[in-house]
Order: structure tokens, then sequence, then C-alpha cells
């Protein structure tokens, strides 16, 4: 006998199995599409990043247009009776990425900066802080919009903005720029301390010669200057692990290497062990974004050949890149 339609009893729902199965296949596609989404902020991060850059290459190239000559690395009266003994560096120690300001639409902040004063100056103690866009990479991790300029024994000297980008001061340590500088002699890299790098200076050509570069998080930047008591220590010790801190002019520039942890030897950008003055590198160990004198910005691969990274980090050697 057929059962009674009126007595049957329908399913409302689902039986366990089938739940299971339908969270088994959301766990599936949220496992095939989180690999996607990170690589697309990936290469957005990567996408803004080459954008400062090229922002701040017409940056460089206006400032040259109103005074011919780029920015200095940073500025420093070494004859100041209050400058450092053992560096000479001195006030008022503002920073290419100060004298910038005008020039990446931060006329507003350029103008609340004293600059007849030092920098640390209490009177810029509140504008200092500030961090433009412009000068920060989104791909970075976990960075605070200021860094604590400190001496090498912990002492905090200044809050300042932080700076993801630094400007090339050529094939050697910060510290032989410092003295270059110090003698009235130019280093190899168009930036150093009170330089004035006019385009016919760089012979090796704009198009071969590093100007910016992103910097590696194993140390905090600036863009506002130099504190001539200050050091530039290691942050990363998982990354870096070398206590050795290095002069207050790498808080706004770098060099190509050789690094003081390895004498002789030139990094490429990302280098695992780079140390704190070095440059460059981002945060994905497979290179960095640079930013050349004609204002191009083209990412540097970490293999590239040592002789082709140290030829492109010097403006007037002579010596010719090879292809990376």
């Amino acid at each position: 006998m057929a059962d009674d339609p009126h007595l049957r009893r329908f399913r409302q729902g689902f039986t366990l199995i089938e739940l299971l199965v339908v969270i088994a296949i959301i766990a599936v596609l949220i496992g095939l599409l989180l690999p996607a989404v990170q690589k697309v902020r990936e290469a957005a991060a990567k996408s803004q990043s080459q954008n400062n850059l090229k922002q701040i290459g017409l940056a460089l190239h206006n400032y040259h247009d109103s005074y011919q000559r780029f920015p200095s690395g940073y500025l420093a009266d070494t004859y100041s009776p209050s400058a450092n003994p053992a560096t000479l560096d001195a006030p008022p120690g503002w920073g290419w990425g100060t004298l910038i300001l005008p020039y990446v639409e931060q006329d507003a902040l350029y103008r609340q900066l004293r600059l007849d004063l030092p920098a640390w100056d209490s009177a810029n103690v509140t504008a200092v802080k500030n961090a433009p866009k412009v000068f920060l990479n989104p791909a970075a991790p976990n960075a605070t919009p200021t860094i604590q300029v400190k001496t090498d024994t912990g002492t905090v000297l200044a809050e300042w903005g932080r700076s993801h980008y630094v400007v090339n001061n050529g094939q050697d340590e910060s510290w032989v720029y410092v003295q270059h500088s110090l003698a009235g002699l130019p280093g190899t890299g168009p930036f150093y301390r009170n330089s004035k790098t006019r385009m016919g200076d760089v012979t090796d050509g704009l198009s071969n010669t590093v100007f910016v570069g992103e910097h590696t998080s194993v140390s905090d930047k600036t863009w506002v200057g130099v504190h001539p008591d200050a050091s530039c220590c290691p942050t990363d010790p998982a990354r870096f692990p070398f206590t050795a801190c290095d002069g207050a002019a790498t808080l706004v520039m770098c060099h190509s290497g050789p690094a003081a942890t390895e004498p002789g030897v030139v990094h490429p950008p990302s280098f695992p062990t780079c140390h704190v003055c070095q440059m460059y590198g981002p945060w994905s160990g497979s290179g960095g974004n640079v930013l050349f004198g004609d204002g191009s910005v083209k990412f540097i691969p970490t293999r590239i050949s040592l002789t082709t990274w140290a030829a492109l980090s010097s403006m007037n050697m002579g010596d010719i890149p090879g292809e990376w």
C-alpha cells in the first residue's frame, strides 16, 4: 500500500555531511583566493612605491631647475662651535627630503619649519614629526610614522618623521663622504654632506646613476635630516644579527658597499646581512626599486652583478654598467 502523501515527512535544512562538504568547498576557495589577493596587494604596494620614487625624481629635477643643482644630502656648518668633534656634523642638519618638500606638494609643512634653526630645535619639534606619504613605502611591515633619533647608547635626541627612501652617496661608507665634503672633494655618488651636484657632474650619465632607493627595515631612516650626535643602529636583530651602529649621516643616505661587516665586498640590493648604512632593498628579499638620475624607476634584482651594482652607484668614475 502506497504511503499517504499527507503523512510523508519532508526534509528541512542540510544534513551534517552536506554541511561539512559546503564548508570544505568554501575553505578550498578561500585557500585559492588568498594567494591571489596577496599578490594583488603586493603589486599595488610595489606600484605605489614606484610612484613615490617617480614623484621624488620629479621633485629633484624641479629643485635643480630652481637652483641649478640637486639638493644636498644634508646641510651642516662644519665650522660651527657646536659641531661634533668626531665627525664635524653640525647644525642645521636639514636633509634632502626637507629641501624638496615644496616640490612634493608639501608647501604647508615646509612653511611650518624654521629652517634658520637646527632641525632638532624646539621650534621645529611638532612639524618634524610629520610623515608625508611620498616618503613612506606601503610595503613596509608595521612601520610607525615616526622614528626615535638616538645616540649609540640609546639616548633619545629627537622624534622625526620616517622615510623609507634614501639618497645614494656612492660606493663606500657614508663617513668617507663626510670627510670628502669636509675637504671640499666630491663623493662618487650624487649626494653627501653639503653636496652641490649639478647634472653636468654626473658624467657617467643620469640614466646610469642611482639617485634614490628603497631601504630595508633593518634600520630607521628619516626625511628630516641629520642630528650630529646621533647614530644609526640596527632595529631588526632577526634579519641583521649585528649590533654595530653607523654614523648620523646614514639617517638620510646610504651606499652600495663595501660594508664594515665585510670589508671589500659590494653588496647588491636586499643582501641578507646588509649593513645599516647600505642601500637598498625592500622586504621581499628579491631586490629593490631605485630611482635613476634621469627620473626613471627600475627594479634591481638581488642577482645583479656586483660590478654592475657598483658602477650604477657612482656618478663620475667612468665605469660602464653591464646588464642586469
